[in-house]
C-alpha cells in the first residue's frame, strides 16, 4: 500500500528544493511533533548517493536512522529512494500559490495507516512553516 501526503509551500522553487536538501534546514524541519528532533542528517543527492536523519524523542528515552539511497534525481522536481524495502517519491510542482510538495511512500506494517499519514503529513507541515517563515535579513 501506498500513503502520499501533500503540502503547498509559499517560496520560490530553488529555496523549496534547498531546503528540503540541505542538511542543516533538514535538522529544523525534520520532526513530527515538538517533543522529537533530528540530531544528525546527511545527503548525498545523486543516483546511488546515501541519506540519513537520526530522529530522537528529545526525552531521550527513544531513536532511529531514517536512513536510505536516492535511486532518481531530476534537480527541482523529483527525488525518488528506497530506504529498507520500501520506495518514497517525493515531487515538487510549482504552482500560483507556491510549490507543491508530494510525498509518496510504501507503507509500513508496525503502525497503523493513519498513524504514518499523520506523522509524515505533520513533517511536511512542519517543511512548508520552515521554509515559508520570514528570514531576518543579514
Amino acid at each position: 500500500m501506498k500513503i502520499t501526503v501533500s503540502t503547498v509551500v509559499a517560496a520560490p522553487l530553488p529555496e523549496v528544493w534547498r531546503a528540503y536538501t540541505t542538511p542543516a534546514d533538514i535538522l529544523v524541519w525534520n520532526t513530527a511533533s515538538p517533543d522529537w528532533h533530528t540530531t544528525a542528517a546527511t545527503v548525498d543527492l545523486r543516483p546511488g548517493g546515501r541519506f540519513s536523519s537520526r530522529m530522537e524523542a528529545k526525552d531521550g528515552s527513544f531513536g532511529f536512522d531514517f536512513e536510505g539511497e536516492y535511486t532518481r534525481i531530476e534537480p527541482q522536481a523529483l527525488i525518488e529512494y528506497a530506504f529498507g524495502d520500501r520506495v518514497g517519491l517525493v515531487r515538487f510542482e510549482p504552482g500560483a500559490d507556491g510549490v507543491r510538495v508530494t510525498v509518496t511512500f510504501d507503507a509500513e506494517s508496525t503502525h497503523s495507516e493513519d498513524q504514518q499519514r499523520g506523522g509524515w503529513q505533520a513533517i511536511l507541515d512542519n517543511f512548508a512553516r520552515h521554509v515559508s517563515a520570514p528570514r531576518a535579513s543579514a
